[in-house]
Formats: structure tokens, C-alpha cells, sequence
């Protein structure tokens, strides 16, 4: 992307020199070690494992990370401009942000001390690669409807189940699954495991899923079959808390996926802005026709609420009181705009929108799982309604 075309003034907790420099190394890091790659990983399917690593190297990794561990000890002022920088420069194969922003918080918010020091250092380094395994065949957004089990078996647990559409699910050598230790106690009977796959009988990837977009992104099936972990591997000290654990973090998530649908809004501007000037009919760019300047003003206008919703999303996350139904607000709202507005860009491309080549055909295939994952847009009216 070339120029931001919301040109929305960075709020105050946004416009800071370590954010700024961090922002700039994001954008560096992407420019350099991803965008070259692109096309290459949406033929095979998934990133190169390298890339992790380099990641790491490069610092950008888990961000908001406690120095303790190995982080930088930022927060989500640096996890919002890694988000937007990935959706603006194209780069959506990469789970990065997952890793960074979904994953690793979980293991410092409720691990213990012991797991903290043994499992982040590796995920700001990128030695693991992250993934959460919630979503079963028969369990997607009712997360209290999930089979996979934990059965105490010694000083460990037996995991038995399937997961399915894990984001990272081809690479990830760090899970964290949830499961059920109770079955019969419904949510209070669910928890959360880390599992550390490298050379663990029992765990199987199946194949990489054929989705409509997000094409390099290496989404697979997981399969777990009676595969023993230890008793630390149990986030946490009590079995019964995975519910409440994933209910705490999934505002974040949800307005994760709100700022990139902003990041991507920005792209698909600046593409078709950039389009309309050159391509002319009827002896005219375009842009000059007034059906063209009265869309892309109706668009920039939506965009620009969605950004600013964003950062009002974001100021209160940092506070500590973003509440579940704003988070669901921001996730719905946004999905469903970003959507609207990039078809109406493949459509002021005309037929050349259609084509692979051009980058708004991917930003079109690749925006329609914004509504469905997270939790689905019709999720989250459910969840707004209950406040009325």
C-alpha cells in the first residue's frame, strides 16, 4: 500500500516513538521476508518455517510479551499496528498475529510461573510456532458443545478428539487444545491444554483444508489420538477453568479481527483509487465519472468509522474495560463492512477484479471468513442482544 486513504489522525496512545519505531520494523520485516513470497505461498499452501524463525530474530514476535520471559514488554499498541501492517501490505497468509496476539497471551495470564519461563521464550523466538485448537466437525462457535477429551491417567492426561479449520494447524508445534476433563459439568467442565508436539505419539496432522481464500495460510485438521501429556501441561492450576479463560480473551481476538479488517478497507482504497485514475472508458478516467466518486465516498466514509471504532475498541482494551459486546460490535460491524466494501471494489475494477492477479480478487476472497471466524457474525448479534 502506498498511501493510507483514510488519513485518520493517530490518537494519543497510539502516536508513541516505541510504538512508531516498532511499526516501522514491522513494516520493514514484511517488506523484506514476506511480500517477495507471496504468491509462492498461496501456491503451497502455508508460509515457509523459516520466516518464524527470522521473525523472532528480528523482535517482532509476541510484542506485548513480559521482558521476564524474553518479550519486549509492550502491549496492544504494538499488536494493533503489527495487525494493521500484515492486512495493509497483504500479507494474510501469515499467522503471525495469532501467534502473537491470540496464543501466547493465554500461557501469561494463566500459566504458572514454571510454564511461563519454559514455553514464551520460545514463542518470541519463534522456536514454537503457535496455534489454539477449539473448533471440532460438530463444534465451531458453540464452544461448550466440543467431544475432545482429558481424562486423568496417571500423573497426565489421555486427549482423545479431532479439531478442525486451525489456523497454523500445519506448522504448529505449540497447541493449545481445549478440552474436556469433565464432561458432565458443561462449561465448568472444560480446560485448556499446551501441548508441545514435537515427536508426540498419538498427534497427527490431517491435510491442509482447500479454503476459498487465505490461501497460504496453513489451516489443517488435527487429530489426537489418546495422546498422554503431563500434568503441567494443564494450564493453570485447576482443571474446570477453560471456559472462563477463553470468555476473558476472546474480546481481544474479536477486535483483532475488527483492525484487520480495517488494515485490509485501507488496501482495497488505495488499490481502486490508484485503479480508477488509470483506467479510463469512454475517453475518461474512471474516477470521473460521478457513479465512481459517489461510491468511493460512501466507502471512505464507512472505513473511516470503522478505524476510529477501532481505536475507541483498542483505548479501552488497554484501560482493562472492553466488555464482550463492544468487542462483538467491533467484530460484526467491521467483518460485515469490510465485505461490502471490497466487493464494491472488485466491481469499480470491472473484469480485471475478477483476476487472480490483480491484489482486490484476493482481498475478495480472503475478506468472507472475516464473518465466520472468532465466533460468527450472527454469534456476536446473539451476544449484543443479551445487554439490551
Amino acid at each position: 500500500m502506498q498511501a493510507d486513504p483514510l488519513n485518520v489522525p493517530k490518537p494519543s496512545w497510539l502516536d508513541q516513538e516505541d510504538v512508531n519505531m516498532f511499526d516501522h520494523a514491522v513494516r520493514g520485516f514484511i517488506e523484506k521476508e514476506c511480500a517477495p513470497h507471496g504468491d509462492r505461498w498461496e501456491k503451497s499452501g502455508k508460509v515457509d518455517r523459516e520466516v518464524w524463525n527470522k521473525a523472532g530474530e528480528a523482535g517482532i514476535l509476541v510484542p506485548a510479551c513480559p521482558e521476564e520471559y524474553g518479550g519486549a514488554g509492550g502491549d496492544w499498541r504494538h499488536d494493533y499496528v503489527f495487525h494493521m501492517a500484515a492486512a495493509e501490505m497483504g500479507v494474510d497468509g501469515w499467522g503471525a498475529s495469532l501467534h502473537n496476539s491470540i496464543v501466547a497471551p493465554y500461557v501469561w495470564h494463566y500459566g504458572t510461573e514454571e510454564q511461563k519461563q519454559r514455553i514464551l521464550p520460545k514463542m518470541v523466538s519463534g522456536e514454537y510456532v503457535g496455534a489454539i485448537a477449539m473448533s471440532e466437525p460438530a463444534a465451531g462457535s458453540d464452544l461448550q458443545g466440543i467431544k475432545t477429551t482429558a481424562k486423568k491417567d496417571g500423573n497426565g492426561y489421555r486427549i482423545n478428539g479431532s479439531k478442525t479449520f486451525i489456523t497454523n494447524g500445519g506448522t504448529a508445534n505449540f497447541i493449545i487444545v481445549v478440552a474436556k476433563t469433565d464432561p458432565a459439568a458443561g462449561a465448568k467442565g472444560t480446560s485448556l491444554f499446551m501441548v508441545e508436539t514435537d515427536g508426540l505419539e498419538g498427534f497427527r496432522r490431517g491435510r491442509l483444508l482447500d479454503k476459498v481464500g487465505l490461501k497460504g495460510q496453513d489451516t489443517a485438521e488435527l487429530f489426537f489420538d489418546d495422546v498422554w501429556v503431563p500434568s503441567e501441561a494443564l494450564l493453570g492450576t485447576e482443571e474446570g477453568q477453560g471456559f472462563i479463560q477463553l470468555m476473558q480473551q476472546l474480546p481481544q481476538e474479536r477486535l483483532q479481527i475488527a483492525v484487520q479488517g480495517v488494515g485490509m478497507m485501507k488496501r482495497a482504497l488505495d488499490e481502486t483509487i490508484r485503479y480508477v485514475k488509470e483506467r479510463h472508458a469512454f475517453g475518461k478516467p474512471i474516477l470521473a465519472f460521478q457513479n465512481t466518486q459517489f461510491k468511493l465516498a460512501e466507502l471512505k466514509t464507512k472505513a473511516t468509522i470503522a478505524e476510529v471504532f477501532c481505536h475507541h475498541c483498542s483505548e479501552r482494551l488497554i484501560e482493562g474495560t472492553l466488555d464482550a459486546s463492544t468487542a462483538s460490535m467491533a467484530k460484526y460491524w467491521v467483518s460485515d463492512i469490510q465485505c461490502e466494501l471490497v466487493d464494491e471494489c472488485v466491481q469499480l475494477h470491472g473484469g480485471y477484479g475478477f483476476m487472480n492477479e490483480y491484489p482486490i480478487a484476493r482481498m475478495w476472497r480472503d475478506s468472507r471468513v472475516q464473518r465466520i471466524y472468532g465466533g460468527t457474525n450472527e454469534i456476536m448479534k446473539l451476544l449484543i442482544s443479551r445487554t439490551l
